[in-house]
């Protein structure tokens, strides 16, 4: 199966999502290849980089391509699909993506998925997503190959590296861009990014009040990490919307996943069950949150915490 990856970038930097398609086209490719795509007006670096996960990379270069534009990128996609039959394509479920991959999955009159969180090519192919804010997982089977997928962002961490080629395409956009770009609006960046942390204290109800988080991040100091929350924590205003963890937040697979005072609605657990180490403090035994953790302690937090981090500071002498 030869299957291409739509890379993304942004003020200098690859999005890591990028890599993350590689690593799913590296697992289903079987015999075929994973087959990066990068488009705009210097890519050279971003190909570089691309190209320890990919077969193949292709670069896309035209001054028109510059800052990115759905129009542009759809009509050098089509005349690259065209010419080198891919059988999926896969994009990252970021407003980019979510923007260009419908428009170039209409052109092309194949199928589409969204927000894919599983692929499965050994009868056909089958992708899972989530529906009802996370509520409901299916299965779809697309009729047909080629198809568009945009994949969710944070599943797709682990992968081999490849070490492949990089080739010019040879391709310009055919026409002019019906968009003019004006300039970015960065968005207020947040403090960190918890789907790249390695280690995530996260709180939850349990944890009463936003003066509380203080312990929490304490605690994550001592162990080189950061603070996260459920749902009802960032609707409280209790931490920002980027520290969320779960459907409706990021999906995190850190080594060591620190449950406190969380009780583990669906939602949450999707967004962390993966996670390599998950280790659980609530006072509720019947807690779904005890359901995935890999240890769990049926305790007040406020007794258990200070407890660890008093240990913690002594160990650190």
């Amino acid at each position: 199966m030869k299957v291409f990856c739509v890379a993304e970038y942004r003020f200098e930097e690859l999005n890591p999502l990028s890599i993350e398609l590689l690593n799913l086209a590296n697992q289903i490719k079987g015999d075929g290849t994973a087959e990066a795509v990068v488009i705009g007006k210097d890519v050279g670096k971003y190909a570089e980089e691309l190209a320890k996960y990919a077969d193949k990379v292709w670069k896309v270069e035209d001054d028109s391509l510059e800052n990115y534009t759905p129009d542009l990128y759809v009509d050098v996609l089509l005349q690259l699909a065209e010419r080198e039959k891919p059988d999926l394509i896969l994009i990252g479920n970021t407003a980019q993506g979510g923007e260009f991959a419908p428009y170039l999955a209409a052109k092309m009159n194949v199928p589409i998925a969204t927000d894919v969180v599983a692929v499965d090519v050994s009868d056909g192919v089958k992708v899972s997503r989530y529906l009802m804010q996370g509520k409901l997982m299916v299965d779809l089977k697309l009729k047909s190959t080629p198809a568009v997928l945009t994949i969710r962002q944070g599943v797709f961490k682990e992968g081999p590296e490849v070490g492949g080629e990089i080739v010019d395409a040879g391709i310009k956009p055919s026409k002019e861009s019906r968009r003019k770009f004006v300039s970015y609006i960065e968005p207020e960046v947040g403090e960190v990014d918890i789907t790249q942390a390695d280690i995530i204290v996260s709180v939850g109800r349990g944890i009463e009040d936003a003066s509380n988080i203080e312990l929490a991040e304490e605690l994550a100091e001592l162990l080189g990490g950061v603070v996260a929350g459920s749902r009802p924590v960032i609707d409280n205003g209790w931490l920002p919307k980027d520290r969320q963890v779960g459907i409706s937040g990021k999906v995190v697979k850190p080594k060591l996943y620190l449950a406190l005072g969380i009780s583990g609605a669906f939602q949450h657990i999707m967004g962390m069950k993966d996670s390599e180490l998950i280790i659980a403090i609530n006072k509720d035994p019947e807690a779904p949150i005890f359901g995935v953790a890999h240890y769990g302690v049926v305790a007040d937090l406020f007794e258990v915490v200070p407890e660890l981090i008093e240990k913690l500071k002594e160990i650190k002498g």
